[in-house]
């Protein structure tokens, strides 16, 4: 499966749930497939979706999802232990794996030998979900039902599909994003 029809896929199922997206071509497609208020796509800061999407979920009640990349999460492994001890019932941390830094040319990862699943069942995640590359289709209710942390991890095709920039500075994003959290 490729990442944007991996990220279709899951927003089609969303609702009301707050959205934090990584960096480069996954805010990208994200934008692409479904552009909400409810979604802050990351222009920069790579490796740090799942602690923005931490803190966003400590500071309010509503889901948080965030759309991670194996290449991020490794940056920043330590965010899981964080997530872990934090224990927001309230986050979804997406890992979307394609073994490879999607957004900077393709330069593999260690994914291909490290379980991204079993490192966060390691650090203590109670739910875990693994979705293969080779499935067709991502029923992501009963992930949406489940009490957070939870973290699933979602093997990817590598490459990016060609969709253009996102048409908006990183201000408005940013604000458009503060105004739906507060209810504005």
């Amino acid at each position: 499966m490729e990442r944007i029809t991996a990220l279709e896929q899951i927003t089609s199922q969303l609702k009301d749930e707050l959205v934090v997206c990584n960096i480069g071509f996954p805010s990208r497609e994200l934008y692409h497939v479904k552009d909400s208020p409810k979604h802050f796509y990351m222009m920069g800061s790579m490796g740090m979706a799942s602690s923005i999407g931490l803190g966003l979920a400590l500071s309010q009640k509503r889901k948080v999802i965030v759309f991670d990349g194996d290449g991020s999460l490794l940056m920043n492994l330590g965010s899981l232990v964080t997530i872990y001890n934090q224990s927001p019932q309230n986050l979804v941390l997406v890992v979307l794996d394609n073994e490879c830094y999607g957004s900077t040319g393709n330069q593999c990862t260690y994914s291909s030998t490290t379980d991204l699943k079993k490192v966060a069942e390691g650090v203590g995640f109670k739910n875990t979900i693994l979705y293969t590359e080779s499935e067709d289709k991502i029923d992501f209710s009963p992930v949406l039902d489940m009490e957070g942390p939870v973290f699933v991890h979602v093997k990817i095709q590598a490459g990016n599909a060609k969709v253009p920039v996102i048409p908006m500075e990183p201000e408005e994003i940013k604000e458009r994003f503060i105004r739906e959290v507060q209810g504005k």
